[in-house]
């Protein structure tokens, strides 16, 4: 797509893997240019049930949105981890992100997001035994 290179996404996914590695929880990226005509939060929402985060087990899944050239983005967790995690948890994480976002290093905020996201869901959703890997760890570009 030309916003992340290919070895940036390769290391986008492989931090979701790592992350999962430790979790029953599900994190999705999903970047694309522009957000249209709504915000960043609810695009994040739209493509959390397209891409069928809700249907996570444990309702512990996690998206993370970018909307590059928008310079928007958005992190939304389902109801199991949003019931676990402090309340300003999500706006934490998004400023360590954008830290990096706003030096242009997209692929290594997003890593930081997943990082923190994952160090969450380990903390209240361990990885068990018969886990498995319910929601693919590649990036999803949207359609703009």
């Amino acid at each position: 797509m030309g916003i992340l290179s290919s070895e940036e996404q390769e290391r986008i996914t492989h931090a979701v893997s790592l992350a999962e590695n430790r979790t029953s929880g599900e994190i999705r990226v999903v970047v694309e240019n522009i957000v249209g005509k709504c915000t960043a939060l609810d695009k994040a929402a739209k493509y959390f049930e397209k891409l069928e985060m809700h249907k996570t087990g444990l309702r512990n899944g996690v998206l993370i949105y970018l909307a590059v050239a928008d310079h928007q983005f958005a992190i939304i967790g389902d109801k199991g981890i949003n019931a676990k995690v402090e309340a300003d948890f999500w706006e934490c994480t998004k400023e360590k992100m954008l830290l990096h976002f706003r030096e242009g290093n997209y692929a290594k905020g997003l890593i930081e997001g997943i990082h923190q996201a994952g160090e969450r869901l380990h903390v209240f959703f361990p990885r068990q035994e018969d886990d498995v890997n319910e929601l693919p760890n590649e990036v999803h570009f949207g359609s703009n």
